[in-house]
């Protein structure tokens, strides 16, 4: 199992996120979230991403001629869109239209920014594992 995931496969990824988390912001229909929902719940648990699956298709050098983005660190990604495109469709689902359209926002925010260059999921990610390493620091 790869340790990291071509850049090309991971925009792939996070540009099928925004289309869809976008398309359902504008127009509200849960197909829009239970798409992206699946491939992300796919790649979680079965470690089969059928959007990067496709894009590999597509690639013109070889896997490990791309700039590598490292995988566990798009699992979590993949995680915190996974869990607010849940929050999303079951929100839609009570008729909490506010907070199912906030959530896909998040999402489409989020994806929109990591296309841009910037990753809030990493930001995040790094300012826990701070935390931890300073909490470790204390109690030692």
């Amino acid at each position: 199992m790869p340790s990291s995931i071509p850049r090309p496969l991971v925009r792939l990824n996070q540009s099928f996120i925004f289309i869809f988390a976008t398309s359902f912001v504008f127009l509200y229909h849960w197909l829009f979230l239970i798409i992206p929902l699946i491939v992300g719940i796919m790649g979680l648990l079965m470690n089969f991403n059928p959007v990067m699956k496709a894009g590999k298709l597509f690639l013109k050098k070889p896997v490990n001629q791309y700039i590598p983005e490292d995988k566990d660190q798009q699992q979590f990604n993949q995680k915190i869109a996974v869990t607010l495109l849940s929050v999303s469709l079951i929100a839609y689902y009570l008729n909490v239209n506010w907070l199912a359209i906030t959530s896909a926002t998040m999402v489409a925010l989020a994806s929109l920014i990591a296309i841009l260059g910037f990753c809030i999921g990493c930001f995040v990610r790094f300012q826990w594992k701070q935390y931890q390493y300073r909490r470790s620091q204390h109690s030692s």
